[in-house]
C-alpha cells in the first residue's frame, strides 16, 4: 500500500475437397489460438520478471522488461503502472506521473495508480493534482486511512487550514486511536499560531503513542519558542532516546543547554550532532562561538574555516574568523578578513575599529588612521574593539543578515514542517555521482559492443550492405564511443564516395592529433553534412553531427540535429540524453528533465542521476 505519513505510503460442404479445406482452417485456427497463447504467456512472463527485478531493486533492469510489455500489448495497464513504480525509485517523478496517467487511461478504476500519481505530485510540490488524485481514490475506497492522511498533508503544505482540520475532524472520528491525527492537528494550529490548541493536540497524541520521537520534537519546539528551555530539554531527551541520531535535535538540546548555563552540556550536544551530521552549518557556527566564548580560539577557528568552506560569503563566519585570528595573533589574515566584511558593510565602525587596530600591530599606520578617521568622522557614541560577552537572550535567524548580530547563536529559520513520505519507493542509481558529460558519438568500429541493461542493436543499411562485401574479420558495428579503426583504407578500396567512407574519414580526421580543436570539429562538420545529402535517414550521422555542433557551443542547431535523430530513431537514448543536456544548457529544464526520462527509460540510468540533481 502507498502512502506516507507526517513529519517525517491478457461449412459446411460436400466432397473431399471441403474436407480438406475445413481441416487446413481449423489448423490454422488452433495454430494462431496459440500463437496468441504463447504471446499472452510472454507478456505476463515479461510483467512477472519486471516485478522480480523491483523486488530486488533492480529497477533500470525491470523498466527494460516493462518496456518490452508495452511493446508487445500496449492495452494492458500493468505494465504501465508498474514501469512508474520504477521510475519514481528512481527520482523520475515526470516519468512516473506520465506512466500513471496512461495506465488510468487503460483500467481507471485501480487505487493503487491514483495513489502512485498523488505522491509523484506531491514530489513535483503539485498539491492541487494530488488532492484530486486522492479525491478520486477516497470516491472508490472511502476507509483507506492512508488517502486521507495524504490528503490532509497536502491541504497543510497549500496552507488550506480549514479544510485539512475538516479532513482530520473526519478522520479522528473514524480513527480515534491513531496518533497520527492528532499530531497532524497539532501541526495545523501551530500553523495557525494557536499554540493550546497545539499543545492539547500533542498531549493527545503522546497519550495515544508515547514512542514516536517526532512527537516529541514536535512539541519541544513550542516549548523552545516560550523560552522554556527546562521543559524543552526534558522533551528533547525523550525525542534524542526514540531518535538517537538526527543531527537537528541534539542541536536544539544545545540551545536549551546553552540558555541554562550548561556549557559542558551544549558542547556535548554539538559534538554528538556533527559526530552524525558532519556538515551540519548550525553545528559548526554555533560550536564555532561557544568555543570563543570559553577561549578555545584555534578550534573555533577550525569551526568558523569550516562554516566557510561551505558558504565563503557568510559574513557573520568571516567576522568572527578575524577576531579569532587577531586574538591568536594573526592580524594579517585578520585584515584579510575584516576588509571582506566591511566591503559590504562600509558603515560597520566595530570592524573598521578591529582593522585599524590589526593595522597598528603591522605598524602600518596611516591605514589605521584612515580608518580611524573614518569612525571619529561618523561621532557614534559606542565601545570599539571590545567584543560583547555572548548574550543569552539574543538569537538570530540563520538567514539573518544583521552583521551587528555576528556574535548571537544561530537558529534554523521558521520553516514549513517536514515531510517524510511512506513508501517503498526508493532509489539507487540516481544516487551515484556523474558528470554532465554528453554522450560519445556513434562511430564504426570491428568491434562489436554490449550492454548489460539495454537489448538496443544499432544498425543501418548502408553498412550492412558493406559487410556483405567484406571479410569476416573486417566486419563493422555502429558503436557509442572510440573507434577501433586506424586505417580506413581497406573500406575505402570498396567505395571511397559512400556514406559509409564519409563517416570513416569524419572521425579518423577528428582522432587527428594534428590539427586544433576548432579545425577538427569544423572538418568534422563538414564531413559530416556531406554524408548526411547522401543517406538522409540515417539517424547517427544526425546524432553525431549534433554532438560536434555541442563542441562549438551551439546548442539550438544541437538540438535540432538530436530532433532529426530521435524522429528517425525513438529508440536512439543517447540522442534523448544529449538533447536533454542541451536543454538544460539552455535552461529550459523541464524539456531537458523530460528527456533525460525518457533516456532512463530506455536504459542510460545515469540520466537519473541528473534528473535528482535539477530538482534540488
Amino acid at each position: 500500500m502507498i502512502s506516507f505519513k507526517g513529519y517525517h505510503n491478457g461449412r459446411e460442404g460436400g466432397g473431399r475437397f471441403v474436407r480438406i479445406a475445413l481441416f487446413v482452417i481449423i489448423s490454422l485456427t488452433s495454430h494462431f489460438s496459440s500463437l496468441s497463447c504463447f504471446a499472452q504467456f510472454n507478456t505476463d512472463r515479461l510483467v512477472m520478471i519486471g516485478r522480480s527485478a523491483l523486488y530486488y531493486e533492480d529497477y533500470v533492469l525491470s523498466i527494460q522488461y516493462f518496456n518490452q510489455a508495452i511493446s508487445a500489448k500496449p492495452y494492458l495497464f500493468d505494465p504501465w503502472y508498474f514501469r512508474a513504480v520504477a521510475k519514481y525509485y528512481l527520482d523520475d517523478f515526470e516519468g512516473a506521473e506520465g506512466d500513471c496517467g496512461e495506465a488510468i487511461r487503460r483500467n481507471p478504476y485501480v487505487i493503487g495508480i491514483y495513489e502512485l500519481r498523488g505522491l509523484c505530485r506531491i514530489q513535483q510540490k503539485n498539491f492541487t493534482g494530488a488532492i484530486s488524485d486522492y479525491d478520486t481514490a477516497l470516491r472508490y475506497d472511502p476507509e483507506n486511512l492512508n488517502l486521507w492522511h495524504n490528503r490532509a498533508l497536502c491541504r497543510i503544505q497549500q496552507k488550506d487550514y480549514d479544510h485539512a482540520l475538516a479532513d482530520l475532524d473526519t478522520m479522528s472520528i473514524r480513527w480515534s486511536k491513531n496518533a497520527r491525527v492528532y499530531a497532524m492537528r497539532a501541526e495545523v494550529y501551530l500553523q495557525k499560531k494557536d499554540t493550546t490548541q497545539s499543545i492539547n493536540a500533542l498531549d493527545k497524541s503522546l497519550e495515544l503513542d508515547a514512542y514516536n520521537g517526532n512527537t516529541w520534537a514536535q512539541r519541544s519546539i513550542i516549548s523552545l519558542a516560550r523560552d522554556e528551555w527546562k521543559e524543552a530539554e526534558g522533551y528533547l531527551d525523550k525525542a534524542i532516546h526514540l531518535l538517537p541520531k538526527e543531527a537537528g535535535l541534539y542541536i536544539n538540546r544545545a540551545l536549551a543547554r546553552f540558555n541554562q548555563n550548561n556549557l559542558r552540556g551544549a558542547m556535548s550536544d554539538y559534538d554528538l550532532a556533527l559526530d552524525f551530521e558532519p556538515n551540519n552549518f548550525l553545528g559548526h557556527y554555533n560550536r564555532g562561538l561557544l568555543r570563543a566564548q570559553v577561549g578555545d580560539d584555534n578550534r573555533a577557528i577550525t569551526d568558523f574555516d569550516f562554516v566557510l568552506k561551505l558558504e565563503p560569503d557568510n559574513l557573520m563566519a568571516l567576522y568572527n574568523r578575524a577576531l579569532l585570528l587577531e586574538n591568536t595573533g594573526n592580524p594579517k589574515a585578520a585584515i584579510r578578513d575584516y576588509s571582506k566584511v566591511i566591503e559590504q558593510y562600509p558603515n560597520f565602525w566595530t570592524g573598521l575599529q578591529q582593522r585599524a587596530s590589526c593595522y597598528r600591530k603591522l605598524g602600518m599606520t596611516k591605514q589605521a588612521e584612515a580608518d580611524e578617521f573614518r569612525i571619529l568622522k561618523a561621532q557614534i557614541d559606542k565601545r570599539y574593539g571590545k567584543q560583547p560577552r555572548l548574550s543569552k537572550k539574543q538569537m538570530r535567524k540563520r538567514s539573518d543578515e544583521d552583521i551587528e548580530k555576528y556574535n548571537q547563536l544561530a537558529v534554523a529559520d521558521e520553516d514549513d514542517m517536514q515531510h517524510d513520505y511512506q513508501s517503498e519507493y526508493r532509489g539507487r542509481v540516481q544516487n551515484r555521482k556523474v558528470g554532465m558529460d554528453y554522450m560519445p558519438m556513434y562511430v564504426l568500429s570491428t568491434v562489436k559492443q554490449t550492454n548489460a541493461v539495454r537489448s538496443y542493436v544499432a544498425y543501418d543499411r548502408q553498412v550492412d550492405s558493406l559487410n556483405r562485401q567484406l571479410p569476416k574479420h573486417l566486419q563493422l558495428f555502429i558503436v557509442a564511443g572510440n573507434s577501433s579503426i586506424a586505417d580506413p583504407t581497406p573500406y575505402m578500396r570498396v567505395d571511397s564516395t559512400s556514406v559509409v567512407a564519409c563517416w570513416l574519414k569524419a572521425f579518423c580526421q577528428w582522432q587527428a592529433d594534428s590539427l586544433d580543436v576548432p579545425l577538427r570539429t569544423a572538418n568534422l562538420i563538414d564531413q559530416l553534412t556531406q554524408a548526411i545529402s547522401q543517406s538522409s535517414a540515417n539517424a547517427y550521422l544526425y546524432y553525431d553531427r549534433g554532438n560536434a555542433y555541442v563542441q562549438c557551443l551551439d546548442f539550438a542547431a544541437a538540438i535540432d540535429d538530436y530532433t532529426r535523430a530521435i524522429a528517425i530513431d525513438g529508440n536512439l537514448a543517447e540522442a534523448w540524453y544529449n538533447r536533454g543536456l542541451a536543454y538544460l544548457a539552455q535552461k529550459r529544464q523541464a524539456e531537458g528533465i523530460n528527456d533525460l526520462s525518457k533516456a532512463g527509460e530506455l536504459g542510460l540510468y545515469t540520466a537519473y542521476s541528473i534528473i535528482k540533481r535539477q530538482r534540488k
